[in-house]
């Protein structure tokens, strides 16, 4: 314990570190404080300085430095042209240059003075009628019509009948016109009229089938359907029932190539799902 003398002699540090362990750390750092902050003070004083005083003294130093002579600049003197060489033949003189277009020649028509006739000498044009002319061809010149052609109202034909191509005998499997149900509706109202016809086999129903089935059937020239098969099935009679219900669709308007009824061939998705 520090008595008052000591008290009145001794630091802050001291004072504060009196009894504690001096040799920790803390002390050494406090005790160090003020010297560290007098030592950054005057390095930050003499960088701060050098920054300021640096342009000064550079350029101090450059004036010191001794100036290069003025170069005197000499004018320009003119040196008189070569003398010429009587020995070379002159060079020769230019192309002359092409002669102008002649310019276009002007068509001059004859002004004819206007003649003064009488009345009894003006020959008269009658100006034909505009219906008789509908049924004219207009020309500036007499067209003689061929009066040796055959008549051709003797010849006779099915003129409104439509002429029909060579198609080939074949099923198609897309045409310009394609079959339809009588209702139309195209492929949609197919898969929907094979789809109302179906039911549920029970063994299907036992053994919860579901799925999807490809069925392939052709609508000949007539517009009956034949050919019925299965392409991809689910079994459990599902196939069996979907053959039975595209034999009961009803009669198609057959489609048609280049006007003319032929087979076509269709493939559709039946799908079967238990409610």
């Amino acid at each position: 314990m520090m008595d008052n003398a000591q008290i009145a002699r001794a630091s802050l540090n001291d004072i504060v570190f009196e009894g504690r362990n001096k040799a920790y750390g803390a002390y050494v750092l406090r005790r160090l404080y003020q010297r560290h902050v007098t030592r950054a003070l005057i390095i930050a004083t003499a960088i701060f300085s050098l920054l300021v005083f640096f342009p000064l003294i550079a350029q101090y130093l450059k004036d010191k430095l001794p100036k290069e002579p003025k170069k005197n600049l000499q004018e320009n003197v003119l040196m008189d042209a070569p003398p010429l060489d009587d020995t070379k033949p002159p060079p020769p003189p230019p192309p002359p240059e092409a002669p102008p277009p002649p310019p276009p020649k002007l068509t001059t028509i004859k002004f004819t003075p206007p003649v003064v006739k009488k009345d009894e000498e003006v020959k008269k044009e009658e100006v034909p009628d505009q219906e008789e002319l509908k049924d004219k061809a207009v020309s500036t010149v007499t067209v003689k019509g061929n009066t040796d052609a055959p008549d051709l109202s003797e010849l006779s034909g099915t003129g409104d009948k439509v002429v029909e191509e060579v198609v080939e005998n074949k099923v198609y499997t897309y045409v310009e016109q394609m079959p339809q149900l009588p209702g139309g509706g195209g492929n949609a109202a197919i898969v929907a009229a094979i789809q109302k016809a179906t039911k549920y086999p029970a063994l299907a129903l036992r053994n919860q089938v579901e799925g999807r089935i490809f069925v392939s059937f052709t609508v000949d020239a007539q517009g009956d359907v034949s050919d019925v098969k299965v392409v991809k099935g689910l079994g459990s009679g599902l196939d069996e029932e979907t053959i039975r219900a595209v034999k009961t669709l009803p009669k198609f308007i057959p489609g048609k190539q280049n006007g003319r009824s032929v087979s076509v061939s269709f493939t559709v998705p039946i799908t079967f799902k238990i409610q």
